[in-house]
């Protein structure tokens, strides 16, 4: 039988895919943009192991025939964002699209859904205390104190619930910060890694983040898919790194000497209308938000431990992510 994953394109869908392949699963992708991370799975197209479906989350018309006779779907798909919602684009695909994934998968009869959001989805409050499955999720309706994306995240969750209510055999995963290799984008912290390494960074910020191995996260999936029991949230996470630690990491394996200046995360708070400003001259993403100084002074003791239980879920070191990753950046096919 036929499994699907939406967002597939993305980096944890790209390690996913390979990860469902070397299971000996038959995968189907949900093709809405490119296919560029997956140039080198041409042996498992052509023996059809791997397939595509054009479609979007968005146009429920063109799920229908995707999902049809899948067991299970993967729904990865989502917008990230660290500089709210202006065009609409964040709430349209991580609420809507999620919700349209989901109310199709309970009309199709598809064997469960494993849905991806993130632990953003939480409330971070109290943060001197450990945030894990039973934490509040974050509210409806605008908020300065809550970020669209965090908002989106949430109600994404939501809407699969909802569609739960309704008869849908539904797990939803709520994964830290993603790191690893196999990283076409690169992704954000891919990215990050890659600047710390060429020594393109002259200063880190004061914060850090729970970062896990983009493998870990996407084992955890396809466990999630076989044992996560229905209705319930698993948190995925590993331990908890400052900027400082993480660029000391990069540095042993690089060669490549950390930045000496770390600045503190009040001090870039008065510098965001600088940031804005270089953002709007250069017509690029601003170099840091409110949204993405909130990130790096977020919770510190978050539990992935119903996750080990349950799901199996075993975090690698983070020296060890950093040197695949590097690895693979090095030696990155095409």
């Amino acid at each position: 039988m036929t499994v699907l994953v939406t967002g597939a394109s993305g980096h944890l869908g790209a390690n996913l895919v390979r990860g469902l392949l070397d299971q000996g699963e038959q995968v189907r992708v949900l093709v809405h943009r490119s296919r560029a991370a997956f140039t080198d799975l041409g042996a498992a197209v052509e023996t059809g192991r791997l397939s595509f479906a054009e479609g979007s989350v968005l146009e429920p018309e063109t799920l229908r025939p995707a999902f049809a006779e899948c067991t299970r779907v993967f729904h990865l798909a989502g917008v990230i964002s660290i500089d709210g919602d202006p065009d609409g684009w964040v709430r349209r695909v991580n609420v809507d699209g999620t919700a349209n994934v989901a109310a199709v998968c309970r009309e199709l009869g598809v064997g469960r859904l494993v849905h991806v959001s993130s632990v953003h989805a939480f409330e971070q409050n109290p943060r001197d205390q450990t945030l894990d499955e039973t934490r509040a999720r974050v509210p409806s309706g605008p908020s300065r104190q809550h970020s669209a994306y965090d908002r989106s995240k949430a109600e994404g969750e939501r809407a699969v619930l909802a569609e739960i209510e309704r008869g849908l055999d539904a797990v939803v995963l709520n994964p830290t910060g993603i790191m690893g290799p196999i990283d076409f984008g690169p992704s954000r912290m891919g990215q990050l890694v890659a600047d710390l390494a060429a020594g393109d960074l002259p200063a880190l910020l004061d914060g850090g983040f729970d970062f896990v191995d983009v493998r870990d996260v996407s084992a955890s999936v396809i466990a999630a898919g076989e044992r996560g029991r229905c209705g319930e949230g698993y948190i995925l996470g590993s331990a908890w790194y400052s900027l400082r630690e993480l660029a000391a990491i990069v540095a042993e394996h690089s060669g490549r000497s950390a930045p000496r200046l770390v600045t503190p995360v009040w001090v870039a708070r008065m510098g965001l209308p600088f940031a804005r400003g270089l953002s709007w001259a250069t017509k690029t993403e601003p170099l840091f938000t409110r949204e993405s100084l909130e990130v790096l002074v977020s919770n510190r003791s978050i539990s992935s431990a119903k996750a080990r239980r349950e799901l199996g879920h075993a975090p690698r070191p983070l020296t060890e992510t950093v040197a695949d990753t590097l690895a693979w950046f090095a030696a990155r096919p095409g």
